[in-house]
């Protein structure tokens, strides 16, 4: 039997939730907090607690697809479909180009060319004899009115829709214009949600005996505000009892991410073996991010579907000398270096262009003109190119890079480094070296691990820096680089699937989680 002193430590949200609910009847989240008014938490702090005492009891978990508004979405929402924006910019005007229409609507090319290909496949557009967009039809579909229609009921909802919310042609709908992974292009995400489901035991009767024997309503005070205190309102409320014998709630420390303590022991396991770190700006010229390092400029990589320019100021004011003069006459006809270079005219207005640094080797470029010979550098640098995000992917990532300078290096030194990273930083188990290509070294290697559950992947690229490089920045020795991808190399040691994961907004996942590296 519960005796009343144990009733009497009950919370009011307890006491509120005993009293509403029958023995064995199945409640949930959203019942509780649709017959009690409870805000959002309240009712999960409530389960916790009577879970403890026994009084609810685990019944039974359903997962359920949910469809999230994405921030695509919310644009889509507000401004309306491209679709439709489209039909409306035609109506208005009459037949455009799709880069008219892109440049009208501020829309991208492919975003322009995706939903012309929909008008035209409803029979709505066409394209004309001067390769020009026009209606075919002055109505616009219904079927992609629909998407309209889903925009605005997830927007009703807090920006999500439960599938179960949905009809069988909007599921179908639904399906086409939603993705789990890699939304950042898509107007809905795909989400998994668990709803737990919980059974009221006998206990609770005893408790509501209890309760209801101390007069106990759920309404009980448990502090008293300055607003009761200036009304007087305290003395006619009744105040909730504590047990002073209760021992406090056990407090539990948070944990490190496990992360920032791989990025830590990576850095200790660099230093212990005499590395100096190195460090620079998120912001850096064309110059030192390619052009020192002996990529062309009109390399393919240095696009501006590749790289993130910086709007303003677009340009530096000044790159240094003598190693702007050495670079240039590197590319024209390979200066110094017995090279022929690459055979063009260098543009000294186009390597003072400001960009977000596209790869770490912009570091160890900058690192060679101030380097001791001998001499080991690395640094944990933080990267940005424009990238499909998947698995394996990230428009912003970080790489550890490196170099060792030195008269009798060579490439089996370069090979011991690439090892270490692979099987003692990363953990795998299977590795393989596979020739590369590198604007800036000669020979070039790639390193790739097997992931068991991702398969093969590459962690990065390395090689012996080329003349091209070193001479125009003042070294004469060898110089071996590489430039590993240290997310990747996480995704090994911490037993991950996802690169996403490792800067997931589930904190309580981050702090559960249990690294799994060992670095010896």
């Amino acid at each position: 039997m519960i005796d009343q002193s144990a009733a009497r430590t009950l919370h009011p949200l307890e006491v509120k939730l005993i009293l509403a609910f029958d023995e064995d009847e199945i409640i949930d989240s959203q019942r509780v907090k649709q017959v009690l008014g409870f805000r959002e938490g309240q009712e999960q702090q409530a389960f916790s607690w009577l879970l403890a005492k026994g009084v609810l009891e685990e019944a039974e978990r359903k997962t359920e697809i949910f469809y999230e508004l994405t921030p695509l979405g919310q644009e889509w929402h507000k401004k309306g479909i491209p679709a439709k924006r489209i039909f409306s910019l035609l109506k208005d005007r009459g037949p455009m180009s799709l880069p008219e229409i892109a440049q009208s609507l501020g829309l991208d090319q492919k975003t322009v060319g995706s939903a012309f290909g929909s008008l035209s496949k409803e029979g709505v557009c066409t394209i004309d004899e001067a390769r020009r967009a026009k209606l075919s039809k002055n109505e616009f579909p219904l079927s992609l009115l629909e998407i309209e229609m889903l925009l605005a009921l997830a927007s009703s909802q807090g920006g999500s829709v439960s599938e179960n919310a949905l009809s069988n042609s909007q599921k179908t709908l639904m399906a086409q214009i939603a993705k789990k992974r890699g939304a950042q292009d898509s107007p809905f995400r795909i989400a998994d949600r668990i709803r737990v489901f919980y059974r009221v035991t006998p206990i609770a009767k005893e408790y509501r005996n209890a309760i209801s024997t101390l007069g106990m309503t759920g309404e009980e005070l448990g502090a008293i505000t300055p607003e009761m205190l200036e009304k007087g309102t305290w003395k006619q409320g009744h105040f909730r009892p504590y047990n002073v014998q209760i021992p406090p709630a056990r407090v539990i420390p948070g944990r490190r991410n496990a992360y920032v303590e791989f990025l830590e022991s990576v850095k200790d396991k660099l230093v212990s073996l005499g590395f100096v770190e190195f460090d620079g700006n998120l912001v850096e010229t064309e110059f030192w991010n390619s052009d020192a390092l002996f990529m062309p400029q009109f390399h393919s990589a240095r696009d501006i579907h590749d790289v993130y320019y910086i709007e303003e100021p677009t340009h530096a004011r000044f790159i240094e000398e003598p190693y702007l003069s050495h670079v240039a006459a590197a590319h024209e006809n390979g200066g110094n270096t017995g090279s022929r270079g690459w055979q063009y005219q260098f543009d000294r207005d186009f390597t003072r262009r400001l960009i977000l640094r596209s790869q770490g080797t912009v570091l160890s470029a900058r690192q060679l003109p101030k380097a001791e010979v001998p001499g080991k550098y690395f640094g944990i640098v933080r990267c940005f190119r424009y990238d499909r995000v998947d698995a394996t992917h990230l428009s912003d990532f970080y790489q550890t890079e490196g170099i060792v300078l030195g008269k009798n290096v060579n490439l089996r030194t370069l090979l011991g480094f690439l090892e270490m990273f692979a099987v003692e930083v990363a953990g795998a188990k299977e590795v393989k070296y596979v020739p590369g290509y590198f604007p800036f070294t000669e020979p070039s290697i790639e390193v790739h691990i097997k992931h068991p559950v991702l398969g093969w992947f590459e962690l990065g690229g390395s090689g012996i820096f080329r003349p091209e490089v070193t001479s125009s920045l003042g070294v004469e020795v060898p110089v071996l680089a590489w430039g590993i991808g240290i997310d990747r190399m996480a995704l090994m040691a911490l037993g991950l699937n996802d690169l996403r994961d490792l800067f997931c907004t589930d904190l309580e996942s981050v702090r559960m989680r249990r690294s799994q590296y060992r670095i010896q």
